[in-house]
């Protein structure tokens, strides 16, 4: 039997580079489909106008604000364009000094309700959230379930009982009423945020660690909380934006100024200047969100990562 030879039109075409890797090859191929390619860009182009339009959207109240508290209070509601026809830098400066106290004195009471809230739910709800998803006793599943129902009772039904027990506990105008239940793991949303984090850390870390003779407590400061920590970041940023823009709770039990924060702060500065000096009230209003922006803006990549609860891929 012989050989039939290859005619030379069958031999596959080259592109005359032996060396050529499958990309550069596939690079050399002419596209076969330039409408679908086409079609893919103006999709893709009308996706992003489409957000950067819902973007604006979003953003003009927070834009407005930021205009008007540089517009002289008689053109705030005369002129609703972003751009000032005249400029007032005075808005910060008597705002700063409009109240009672200076707005330093009410940033610095927020900042220890928040300083207090933030490592309160880190260190309780961290401590439920282990003994929830590693240990075993009795009751566990019952009291899991009791802890997910309290999540569906509003502030307003247990506001009246934490006012009687705070009042006979004379922690009225004080920082412990916002600060103490923090302490004892009373937000059931991080409690199980963290819950579900621990269930995604593989068990055989913690067999290798009572192994070597750790345990529950070297387990849980050594090996659960450096792996937990974009949980722990999402606690703190949550913790930290809930009870800065707290309104209710703080005004309940908060009830002299030199004990105001910002929020009750705002609302007391409409009262004094008798709704008239709207530039300075919005002028305060954005120096109460900087903080806020600032932790949204560094520990937003934390966010993503902590509410999947993927724990260790």
């Amino acid at each position: 039997m012989t050989d039939t030879p290859v005619r030379p039109e069958a031999r596959p075409q080259t592109t005359g580079r032996p060396g050529a890797t499958l990309t550069e090859l596939a690079a050399e191929i002419p596209d076969l489909h330039p409408r679908r390619r086409a079609g893919a860009r103006v999709r893709s182009v009308l996706k992003h106008v489409a957000l950067v339009a819902f973007a604006l959207v979003m953003l003009y109240p927070l834009l407005w604000m930021l205009s008007s508290s540089f517009k002289p209070t008689s053109l705030i509601f005369r002129e609703p364009g972003l751009i000032p026809t005249e400029w007032d830098f005075s808005n910060y400066a008597d705002g700063w000094t409009a109240l009672l106290h200076p707005f330093h004195h009410y940033l610095i009471n927020s900042a220890l309700v928040v300083l207090g809230s933030v490592l309160g739910n880190l260190v309780s709800c961290s401590m439920a959230a282990y003994a929830f998803a590693r240990l075993k006793f009795r009751g566990r599943n019952l009291w899991f379930a009791i802890m997910l129902m309290s999540i569906m009772l509003p502030i307003h039904v247990i506001i009246v009982p934490q006012y009687i027990l705070f009042s006979s506990l004379e922690w009225i105008n004080t920082f412990l009423p916002l600060i103490v239940p923090k302490i004892l793991a009373t937000d059931a949303f991080f409690v199980f945020l963290m819950v579900q984090f621990f269930r995604g850390i593989p068990r055989e870390l913690d067999e290798a660690a009572r192994l070597d003779g750790c345990g529950h407590g070297r387990i849980f400061l050594q090996i659960m909380l450096p792996l937990a920590l974009p949980a722990l970041a999402t606690t703190a940023i949550f913790t930290f934006i809930w009870t800065w823009n707290d309104f209710f709770s703080q005004l309940i039990f908060l009830t002299r100024p030199d004990m105001y924060t910002v929020p009750i702060a705002l609302r007391t500065f409409v009262d004094a200047t008798s709704n008239s000096s709207w530039g300075p009230l919005f002028a305060m209003s954005i120096v109460s969100l900087v903080p806020v922006f600032l932790v949204f803006l560094f520990g937003q990549k934390y966010l993503v990562k902590g509410i999947a609860t993927t724990g260790i891929k």
